[in-house]
């Protein structure tokens, strides 16, 4: 597992918990890009990725969230994941992340799969 993924999905998982603009712009380096799917324009700049998160977060305990790396290479990771709210659906998850030498990310893209409808 890479290091600096397990502390950056540490840190996303403080800031989803806390929802706290600090935590959360630190996630991002000031230029980053957010797509909460991947066919959407992304959020641009850690102002605005904090200001769309914000506008669209989560209550502090509403969720659980396992995760595992399926891959990293040059800075790069994929994560899959589950995210099961206490009162709602279950989601699959697969994020891109692109770290910075910092530990920032530069690039990130989630898509969530609700499975809702699984047979």
């Amino acid at each position: 597992m890479d290091a600096k993924t397990a502390t950056w999905i540490t840190a996303y998982r403080q800031a989803w918990e806390t929802n706290d603009p600090d935590q959360i712009g630190a996630l991002f380096t000031t230029d980053a890009e957010y797509r909460p799917d991947p066919w959407t324009a992304p959020w641009r700049g850690r102002d605005n990725i904090v200001r769309e998160w914000l506008a669209r977060k989560d209550e502090p305990d509403a969720a659980t969230f396992e995760w595992h790396e399926v891959a990293v290479a040059d800075g790069v990771s994929v994560v899959e994941g589950t995210t099961v709210y206490r009162d709602g659906p279950t989601y699959s998850n697969l994020w891109v992340i692109r770290l910075d030498g910092e530990g920032h990310a530069t690039h990130f893209t989630e898509w969530w799969m609700d499975q809702s409808n699984a047979s």
